[in-house]
């Protein structure tokens, strides 16, 4: 076991650094210069002259060989300093850490959500296969995997928010400070990002509970007289959830992902609305720190997901 988590944390590391070769050379590539788009925005007050632009330009040492500035900023991320926003002028640590938070909030109780929900259904249309109960969760779900998060959140602001009143279109208050308004505020949001992942898991459980109740065992346990309950969540269950472990670790990225569709749609400000706001003003140094945070922990995520597949099937042993 400690030889396997060894060599996946050298498997992650290795793909992190090539994460952060290609995050930080596409960036280079668009065209434009974040220091002439931030320029253009200072117009209204006078504008800058060659000499301050030269100057920020050597502040965050955009005046150095690109290879150059990549080192740099990987050095700055093995010691803690993430750099400094040319858009936000205020330090990326610091920017991440008031947002991550939100992000994270919104993440995880729409992963936790699409997860228990989603494997519910699937159980559900699995043991009761050919029945309406199978029907409409596969409708459900083959919905959920198609409709577009954005359009959906649009659709739920027009109707919830515009129109019956119920609940706020945009922004986000943390539940330490007002529990009731932010349980209101995050109702669609988690939604919107909780509905692929549902979708998912849902058509995953259905199938591999289809394989597992075929199996022996589970034909012995009916020919015992075990009661249904028993069989399902003592033998089948368990067995059953391993692909649906390997879904779930695929779904916080797609979750991470979709919290920058819908945080630009309801205007949340989490790590998603910072990079998609970055991206447009071309702020390198905030889309490439995110980005490598974001990675590492969709790379851990992984790695524990790895080592729970010991604990669901004895059968499996790691070498």
């Amino acid at each position: 076991m400690t030889a396997f988590i060894i060599r996946r944390l050298i498997q992650g590391v290795v793909v992190l650094f090539i994460m952060t070769l290609i995050v930080f050379f596409s960036m280079r590539l668009l065209p434009g210069d974040p220091l002439t788009i931030f320029m253009g925005q200072q117009a209204s007050s006078g504008g800058m002259s060659e000499e301050q632009l030269e100057g920020m330009r050597h502040f965050y040492g955009l005046d150095k060989p690109v290879v150059v500035q990549y080192f740099s900023w990987l050095g700055g991320i093995f010691t803690g300093n993430l750099g400094k926003s040319i858009y936000y002028r205020q330090d990326v640590g610091r920017l991440l850490r008031d947002r991550f938070p939100i992000t994270l909030h919104l993440g995880l109780t729409a992963w936790v959500a699409a997860t228990i929900i989603g494997t519910f259904l699937g159980v559900l249309a699995g043991i009761r296969r050919g029945t309406w109960i199978d029907t409409v969760s596969t409708a459900v779900a083959n919905i959920g995997i198609t409709v577009p998060i954005f359009w959906l959140g649009i659709l739920l602001i027009y109707a919830f928010g515009l129109k019956l009143r119920w609940l706020p279109v945009f922004g986000y208050t943390s539940p330490f400070e007002d529990f009731w308004t932010s349980t209101k505020q995050i109702i669609m949001p988690v939604f919107c990002i909780a509905i692929p992942g549902m979708a998912y898991t849902a058509r995953q459980s259905r199938s591999a509970m289809l394989e597992v109740i075929q199996q022996d065992y589970i034909r012995t346990a009916w020919s015992k007289g075990l009661r249904e309950s028993t069989i399902i969540m003592r033998h089948a269950l368990k067995n059953s959830l391993i692909p649906v472990v390997t879904l779930m670790g695929i779904g916080l990225g797609l979750v991470l992902g979709g919290s920058v569709l819908v945080e630009t749609v309801f205007a949340i400000p989490g790590i998603g609305q910072l990079l998609v706001t970055s991206v447009f003003a071309q702020d390198y140094i905030v889309v490439q720190s995110s980005t490598v945070v974001i990675a590492g922990l969709i790379i851990l995520f992984n790695l524990i997901v790895d080592i729970s597949y010991g604990w669901l099937d004895p059968r499996i042993r790691y070498h």
